[in-house]
């Protein structure tokens, strides 16, 4: 298609300033019950689960020049493709929504009584603007724009670091948070990525250097934004950043980090819902569905009430851990592809199996949260039954 390729850099930019967003303080927040040093004990646990599959899930899509869901293709056929692209597309609208209003609240809150303003809606309108910038300018020629945006946001997140980290002694915090639930929700932002990032990946010049690029900049950027939410739990007792910025007087500054991380972080959502969407229907253009999703986020985050996402984030983890599972086994282990099968319903049914177990899983208090065990087990099982069939085949022939 000869599409320009992308730079290490450009892909560390990108993946960096995914991770530097409100949702992952939001998350680090959560996890404050456990104490810093355990907190911070399982928010790398956790990252490290996260990212080794955000790794494994980029390399399929370096190697093969394919976006995420046409991966997927690979071990459930074009109609099971179909079906995930789907769940993607509505997932990524949420995320779009529920960012954007993240955003635009905490923006608000720093800005409404400097400006006399009232309400979230004119900065969700700002916020989604941005964005739709972003997604005009398009991913493989963000380079200077982003350089300039996640630097900035860079030196702007090492001042917000020092305002929350000098904030004092520890104080009370409320709310109960187990260290195997602690781990999970850690896991649980870096696979929510999952279905996202082969769409950046398959235009990298270097497609294991620069998914290793990406992994490692997001595992840096995104444990960072929980640790900073965990410190701002904990020696602020307070749970909303944007307060503690108030607080300190941060003013613009504020201001710039909560609307450059949003735009930074949600453009990478309204993108990838676009890709999804082309690969159920290829003649849609991925760029102007990403826009219309875009601005169907920003309606749903100025008229919809869009709040406790913790769960949301569980529900993607119980979808997309299991689909990657059976895909890296498939793809790096038993080698099939079923990219030109409608839909290839043995791994179907593991992919449901795996679904299930899940959120089975999430009502046990494992060290080691959820996910890791439930993908082991759904790779397993996808080994044995496919080692099995070939087996069976070869005795048929036998005979």
């Amino acid at each position: 298609m000869g599409e320009k390729k992308t730079s290490l850099r450009d892909n560390s930019m990108i993946w960096f300033g995914a991770a530097i967003g409100l949702g992952e303080i939001l998350a680090g927040t959560l996890i404050a019950p456990l104490g810093f040093t355990r907190g911070v004990t399982a928010i790398i646990i956790g990252h490290v689960i996260g990212c080794i599959l955000l790794y494994y899930a980029g390399i399929i899509g370096g190697r093969t020049g394919k976006s995420a869901m046409e991966t997927v293709r690979i071990s459930f056929g074009n109609k099971g493709s179909n079906f995930f692209a789907l769940l993607n597309v509505l997932q990524l609208v949420g995320w779009t929504a529920v960012m954007v209003l993240s955003g635009a609240r905490a923006t608000g809150v720093l800005a409404n009584p400097v400006l006399g303003f009232h309400g979230d809606a004119m900065w969700c309108v700002l916020i989604g603007a941005l964005i739709i910038l972003w997604l005009l300018i398009g991913v493989q020629n963000l380079g200077k724009i982003n350089i300039i945006a996640v630097g900035g946001l860079f030196l702007l997140t090492i001042l917000l670091s020092t305002v929350v980290f000098r904030g004092g002694s520890a104080g009370e915090t409320s709310g109960v948070m187990s260290f195997g639930a602690a781990v999970e929700l850690s896991a649980a932002m870096p696979i929510s990525w999952l279905p996202l990032i082969s769409d950046y990946t398959r235009f990298a010049e270097k497609p294991k250097a620069a998914t290793m690029a990406s992994t490692v900049s997001y595992f840096i950027g995104s444990c960072w934004m929980y640790i900073i939410g965990l410190g701002a739990a904990i020696f602020f007792s307070e749970s909303d950043i944007a307060v503690i910025m108030l607080q300190a007087g941060m003013g613009i500054t504020g201001v710039l980090i909560i609307i450059l991380s949003t735009v930074t972080t949600t453009f990478l959502d309204a993108y990838s819902a676009g890709v999804s969407t082309h690969t159920i229907a290829e003649k849609l253009s991925e760029k102007w569905v990403a826009v219309v999703v875009c601005i169907i986020g920003t309606v749903l985050a100025m008229f919809t009430p869009i709040a406790h996402y913790e769960n949301f984030l569980y529900f993607i983890g119980s979808v997309f851990a299991p689909m990657i599972a059976i895909l890296i086994t498939d793809f790096f282990l038993i080698k099939e592809d079923h990219s030109q099968e409608r839909l290839n319903t043995i791994n179907f049914i593991l992919w449901l199996i795996g679904f299930l177990v899940y959120r089975q899983f999430m009502s046990f208090d494992l060290i080691i949260g959820s996910t890791f065990p439930v993908m082991f087990i759904t790779g397993l099982l996808c080994i044995l039954v496919h080692g099995g069939k070939k087996l069976c085949l070869k005795k048929s022939w036998t005979m």
